[in-house]
């Protein structure tokens, strides 16, 4: 990825830094690229507190203070999951805003009610929290790229809706 300074990577540093807030990150099928995106901007220690690359059942547990009641009823990829996850992230770092992702990057993994590319991505703030799901197309590395756009574009949409 090269940030430009139009690209995503570079508006959302401008509005998050206008507006004072800070963000971390919880990440599974995107394995640190929304985080390594994220710190490609010049100056983005500014906004960005950290992040966890919570792979594992056992990590979500761990660092983000998922459920294993959560992971058994609904999986890692779940709406409940991902908010899960964004609530740990934003809590463990004292974030204002914090994003996740969790997916199926493959290529295997699918399942027929979660086929590969499968992705859920969580966004928890002060004012309250919401999940998208996505079904992305394409091999592994692809998924992952996708994914990470999407969490980011997530994120400007809500900051853009957002007052002050």
């Amino acid at each position: 990825m090269h940030t430009t300074p139009d690209s995503l990577e570079m508006q959302l540093g401008k509005m998050l830094r206008e507006r004072a807030l800070k963000l971390a990150v919880a990440e599974s099928c995107t394995g640190g690229l929304l985080a390594d995106r994220i710190t490609d901007v010049p100056g983005s220690s500014d906004y960005f507190v950290g992040g966890f690359t919570a792979y594992a059942y056992e990590a979500k547990v761990a660092l983000l203070g998922v459920s294993w009641d959560t992971l058994k009823a609904y999986g890692a990829v779940s709406r409940e999951t991902v908010l899960e996850m964004a609530r740990g992230a934003r809590k463990a770092l004292d974030a204002d805003i914090a994003i996740s992702v969790s997916g199926i990057a493959g290529p295997g993994g699918g399942l027929p009610d979660k086929p590969v590319g499968t992705t859920w991505i969580g966004l928890c703030a002060r004012e309250g929290e919401t999940a998208f799901l996505h079904h992305f197309k394409g091999k592994r590395r692809e998924i992952k790229g996708l994914a990470s756009t999407a969490a980011l574009e997530h994120l400007k949409e809500y900051l853009e809706t957002r007052q002050t």
